[in-house]
């Protein structure tokens, strides 16, 4: 019977012996590359940390002594350790989540998977049981090199080395990358330290040097390892990174080295004080095809050859991140004042085909979204329009940034948010559901939101035009539809896809849901009754030509994928309001709640976001039964004679 299958809990992990837990940490590693290359999921960064993993679990005792994650993408074998052995369903509906959540053990405290804020959290949770008399329980750390790229984690060091009395352990997971190698100086300097051939000679040498004597040699090597561990840090300087904090460092230790990992934790365990451990580990770890990704080591893949590595997805229609990216290129040749900012995601926003064309225009600020916005108001002050490309879910960390040092300064930049709306298996903190209600109301803000490959082209080229405002281009995870022309134009941009002779319903679609109004419709129609669908590309301002279309329907529509508390379509509702229109609006949207991981189509229908549901509501509406707000009547038209709601019939399929 294998080793991981006899593991229930950390405590199981006690009485192994050095062997057993070597051949442990090689199941853990098949059993990771075998089930993620079935699901998809982070592979390359816990690969890395399963040593790491065990040494926490065997010196510390979870759950009484806290374990935080950041971002906590690197829990996998934390959950494997903790009884969590089914993967068959790693980030689906139903199965297990691909960060720390609570509702599953009681051994994940943080669920949040935005990077840099660990150490705050341990510093609150240390304070608390410092408070509280709980002097016996310990709080450990695992931040890895990239998220130390954040402004959070040094606030939290500051504040963390001005009361030094706690128990508290934080692990430096240091593996030179954070999705892509980790940038700025404190890279340069863990770098120097990581590569420096007399840590790493010196180290060896001492080794080697107590094993020629044997099995005395070995134990006497190991009870002097802490100790060296020591004079290597002075001797590669490490202590000067430190030296201001009054915090207690080990360190630099092998993180595939299992005693010396446990040494280590046990020194800072018994410190009695804040201890920084910096292990150095691999990404990718045990698994050739992540290692020689030079890419992001397989930071997330999706289903993979786990022989290979290679995808086994069918090749598709582009992404929207790579139609963005080729246009951000052509753009770029044509206007010199274009750059690009990202906070270490270079290549997964598509920014690294800019940096291709030429690397001195792209600016990777690493984890930090807040130095990213008001750097990108410092460049357009000095002549450059910055298009700072971040993920949906991340612009919220700097929101302070974008109304007061961008739009306060009424800056020419541009905000392109990829992954916006539902994104599915990463769960709760990743869904980029919150931007539309969060910066529609910035003074001066221009917000669009396109629906197919052209009109990204083309709103990308509008929002770069833009010196003197925000401009905010927001586009969901995946492939991009089809296209879909527009039967007209308006004169101030809006695009009319679909119109009927009888004015009832008024369809307005925010983004790619243009698709989901347009099956809509075609449901809506099949009943007799009139449907007017509209693109208005630019979401906000909301355009003058959307409130007289309102005013000459029955009933208005919204369709966005966002939260509808605050969204596009209350915006809609208090527009038409200023302007005395008066016609009924609806806004379809995703609740105000923190949705669980699930693939797209499966968390819209439990929202009421499928074009069957959406259509069912509109007929009842329009019928005046039983769903609120009613269609109000036209003056002059005759009330419609309508098939009943039971009596509906599907549209033949396309």
């Amino acid at each position: 019977m294998a080793i991981l299958e006899q593991i229930t809990g950390p405590r199981d992990l006690d009485g192994l012996t050095r062997e057993q837990l070597v051949e442990l940490a090689a199941e853990i590693r098949a059993f990771l590359i075998r089930e993620v290359s079935r699901t998809g999921g982070h592979l390359g960064p816990n690969l890395g940390v399963v040593e790491l993993t065990l040494a926490m679990h065997r010196v510390f005792d979870s759950p009484r002594d806290a374990f935080v994650f950041d971002t906590g993408h690197q829990s996998y074998v934390h959950k494997l350790l903790t009884g969590r052995q089914d993967f068959s369903r790693l980030r689906q509906k139903g199965g297990l989540a691909g960060y720390p959540q609570r509702a599953e053990s009681e051994h994940d405290i943080v669920e949040s998977s935005h990077a840099s804020s660990s150490l705050s959290w341990a510093d609150g949770i240390s304070r608390a049981f410092d408070i509280t008399g709980q002097h016996d329980r310990t709080v450990v750390a695992v931040v890895g090199d990239g998220a130390l790229t954040g402004g959070m984690t040094w606030e939290a060091l500051n504040n963390i080395s001005d009361d030094n009395r706690r128990r508290l352990v934080i692990v430096v997971n240091d593996n030179g990358r954070s999705y892509a190698p980790t940038i700025g100086g404190m890279a340069r300097f863990l770098n120097g330290v990581r590569t420096q051939r007399s840590y790493t000679s010196l180290r060896g040498t001492s080794e080697r040097l107590f094993s020629r004597f044997g099995h005395p040699g070995r134990a006497v090597y190991r009870g002097v390892r802490g100790a060296t561990h020591g004079f290597l840090t002075r001797f590669v300087n490490n202590e000067v990174l430190y030296s201001n904090l009054d915090i207690k460092y080990l360190g630099p230790i092998d993180g595939h080295d299992q005693e010396a990992l446990e040494e280590a934790m046990q020194q800072a365990r018994d410190f009695g004080a804040p201890v920084i451990v910096h292990v150095i580990t691999q990404k990718g770890q045990g698994f050739d095809p992540a290692i020689n990704d030079e890419a992001d080591q397989f930071h997330a893949v999706g289903q993979i050859d786990p022989e290979t590595g290679e995808s086994i997805a069918s090749a598709g229609r582009p992404s929207w991140t790579s139609v963005f990216a080729d246009e951000l290129v052509s753009i770029a040749r044509e206007d010199d004042r274009v750059v690009g900012i990202t906070a270490a995601m270079l290549r997964p926003t598509g920014l690294d085909r800019l940096a291709a064309l030429d690397a001195s225009r792209v600016l990777d600020v690493g984890i930090a979204e807040q130095h990213a916005v008001t750097t990108a108001a410092g460049l357009a002050f000095g002549g450059l329009h910055p298009v700072v490309a971040i993920y949906a879910t991340f612009v919220n960390r700097a929101f302070d940034q974008v109304l007061m040092d961008v739009a306060l300064h009424k800056a020419g930049v541009t905000f392109v948010l990829d992954r916006a709306g539902v994104t599915g298996p990463d769960g709760p903190s990743h869904h980029g559901m919150w931007d539309l209600a969060l910066l529609q109301f910035v003074p001066g803000i221009r917000l669009a939101a396109p629906r197919d490959a052209p009109r990204l082209e083309e709103a990308l080229r509008e929002a770069v035009a833009v010196d003197d405002a925000p401009t905010v281009i927001r586009y969901p995870k995946g492939s991009v539809p089809n296209q879909l022309d527009a039967v007209r134009r308006t004169d101030d941009g809006v695009d009319v896809l679909l119109e009927a002779p009888h004015r009832d319903v008024l369809l307005i679609a925010i983004g790619a849901f243009a698709h989901l109004a347009m099956d809509v419709a075609q449901r809506v129609q099949a009943q007799g009754i009139g449907v007017t669908v509209v693109d208005p590309r630019w979401v906000v301002p909301v355009p003058a030509s959307i409130v007289e279309l309102s005013r000459d329907h029955r009933i208005v529509i919204t369709l966005e994928d966002g939260v509808r508390v605050g969204g596009i379509g209350t915006r809609v509702r208090q527009d038409l309001r200023a302007a005395g229109v008066d016609t009924p609006v609806d806004e379809l949207g995703l609740p105000d709640a923190f949705i669980d991981h699930a693939e797209r189509g499966e968390i819209l229908e439990d929202a009421g976001l499928s074009a069957q549901a959406i259509a069912r509501n509109i007929i009842q509406q329009v019928l005046g039964t039983g769903r609120v707000p009613i269609a109000r009547p036209l003056p002059g038209e005759q009330e419609l004679r309508l098939e009943s709601d039971a009596d509906m019939q599907e549209p033949a399929a396309d």
